[in-house]
């Protein structure tokens, strides 16, 4: 019987998707050269002075609504100081005893069971630069620098990696239908700083704070709090004390490691930022973007189930990601038949995307396209073999249905002597099923059929064979 009880907290960096950066004009741009999207303020120029980006307060504050927050009608900025060679100035601008955002929640499904997640906090702050380390060598690219960021700070409730991963999918998800944030990991648009501590069980106190610093990845992320907590356990099974410090993950080896000892709040120096005023924020304003909020991806989720009669692990998996939902929903534009799309999406659309590593928007097939495939399918024009490989086709090629199919000759035969033609021939060579259904073994007459799906290399209309072969058979 474990004797321990891991709390975990996060503090997950989202970057807003803004045009211009958080105090200046510069736009950012992923995959730029480096430092070509920089100027005075966020290289850091003595005297530069910061200008509020309008956008990313409207942005973290829906963010706020979005989770459950109260917004302050008054917040204000600090400077948190720091000597690191990502932030030019030596201090970043942020947001230490008057956040704009408070008390916030999530309730999520863990595991089958309903969770209620408690939010500390949303500030907003500027982005540090991107350390570059190659050849021995630390480069720093500015391009990332003063970039507009919000923190999402929970409280230590958590209790496993599942807890962990089952919050960090819902703020993703949030962020994404919100319009808040794209959260691509791999370009660094969420990442997170990961608090774990171990006590006894039925102790109050809390243990050491271990600190794993900037992980984008939710994989790793599960695989950290799972080596570290048993990294703590063991250290106190041994007599150890846990050290509050700040590690880091080596994902190759599977294990954390130390990287420095843990600074408290007053080692950054925080005070008040000197070139920008208070933030204030009308109750009417505020009621403006509360009535601009989306619907949430669990809104979604109970409207596909209730409206479209969707199953619900279709509907769950079809709201997983925002870009495919809304693919989706175009789709349904064009056609009523919900189901067959959902199938369609999440069997073949999922399994091309992953083959090609690829996101929904970047794929040649149109919303319009597979509707019109779907729907050639209902009509009895294309089997659903052909519609599958129409949809391949026309994922990696574009292009329209029709024009396919005619190149292809991938039309489903229907045509009575032609399917007869087959059906006979199935009867015929292969007496045995056909005796064993007629002595009251009705499952041998699907031996024939795949016979006659054979011959027509999957074109005869599954249908009228079926009833063509039953009429002979019975009669």
């Amino acid at each position: 019987m474990n004797k321990y009880e891991a709390t975990i907290g996060l503090e997950t960096h989202v970057m807003q998707k803004t045009v211009t950066k958080m105090f200046c004009g510069c736009k950012y741009v992923y995959g730029a050269a480096a430092n070509t999207h920089v100027c005075p303020v966020c290289l850091g120029y003595p005297g530069a002075m910061p200008v509020l980006n309008k956008k990313a307060i409207e942005l973290c504050c829906k963010a706020g609504l979005l989770l459950n927050c109260s917004i302050n009608r008054l917040s204000r900025w600090d400077r948190k100081n720091y000597f690191y060679p990502d932030m030019a100035k030596n201090y970043q601008i942020t947001q230490a005893d008057q956040p704009l955002c408070l008390d916030g929640f999530i309730e999520v499904d863990v595991n089958g069971t309903r969770k209620r997640f408690e939010i500390e906090r949303i500030h907003q702050e500027e982005n540090a630069a991107k350390n570059i380390h190659v050849s021995g060598a630390s480069l720093v690219d500015y391009n990332r620098a003063g970039t507009a960021l919000m923190e999402i700070v929970s409280h230590p409730c958590m209790h496993s990696s599942d807890d962990a991963l089952a919050y960090m999918t819902a703020i993703k998800q949030i962020m994404q239908y919100g319009g808040i944030s794209s959260c691509d990991q791999e370009k660094g648009q969420m990442r997170s700083d990961v608090n774990i501590s171990v006590r006894p069980i039925g102790h109050k106190e809390l243990g050491s704070k271990v600190e794993i610093k900037n992980m984008n990845s939710f994989a790793f992320i599960q695989e950290a709090i799972s080596y570290e907590i048993d990294r703590q356990i063991n250290v106190l099974d041994s007599g150890g004390i846990v050290n509050q410090e700040t590690r880091g993950y080596d994902s190759d080896r599977g294990e954390t490691f130390i990287q420095r000892t843990k600074e408290d709040a007053h080692d950054y120096r925080y005070f008040p930022e000197p070139d920008l005023l208070p933030l204030r924020l009308s109750e009417e304003v505020i009621a403006a973007w509360r009535s601009e909020l989306p619907e949430l991806p669990e809104q979604r989720k109970a409207r596909y189930v209730e409206s479209l009669e969707l199953p619900e692990y279709n509907a769950s998996v079809l709201t997983a990601d925002k870009a495919i939902s809304d693919w989706f929903e175009e789709v349904l534009i064009h056609t009523s038949h919900v189901k067959a799309v959902s199938n369609f999406i999440m069997g073949e659309m999922m399994r091309l995307l992953a083959e090609e590593n690829s996101e929904i928007g970047a794929c040649k097939i149109t919303p319009a396209a597979l509707a019109k495939v779907v729907e050639l399918i209902h009509a009895g024009t294309i089997s659903h073999g052909a519609g599958k490989q129409i949809i391949e086709i026309l994922f990696k090629t574009g292009g329209d249905p029709q024009q396919i199919i005619d190149e292809k000759g991938l039309a489903q035969v229907s045509d009575d002597s032609e399917l007869e033609k087959w059906a006979d021939k199935s009867i015929e060579e292969h007496p045995k099923p056909v005796d064993e259904y007629r002595a009251g073994n009705s499952a041998s007459i699907n031996f024939l059929m795949g016979q006659v799906m054979k011959m027509s290399r999957g074109k005869a209309n599954p249908g009228a064979v079926m009833q063509l072969l039953k009429q002979k058979l019975d009669g």
